[in-house]
């Protein structure tokens, strides 16, 4: 069962919505973050905030999923780097004397 909200304006006095005569009636392109589905629907952008602040909060974790990824690779490289610094000093020891 899906509920669907009464059609009217908090930010008006709760009058019916004007559509598109307001300029909070905006174009939602994408898909649902808790769903999946995609989306394209015409709707207020106040009743649009909580879908939105729900796939802020996914792409924010997919962010920090990818920096800790990224620096944890950069932590594993950095005995790599003392390795290949150090293979250069001796080599330059042997060349120079």
């Amino acid at each position: 069962m899906q509920l669907k909200p009464k059609d009217s304006c908090p930010l008006d006095g709760f009058k019916p919505c004007r559509k598109f005569d307001c300029g909070w009636f905006t174009h939602v392109l994408g898909t649902d973050p808790q769903t999946g589905k995609e989306i394209d629907e015409y709707g207020c952008a106040v009743a649009w905030l909580p879908v939105l602040l729900i796939e802020n909060a996914k792409e924010s974790r997919q962010t920090g999923a990818a920096v800790e990824s990224f620096r944890n690779e950069m932590a594993d490289n950095k005995s790599g780097l003392d390795l290949l610094v150090r293979a250069i000093e001796n080599r330059r020891k042997l060349i120079c004397g």
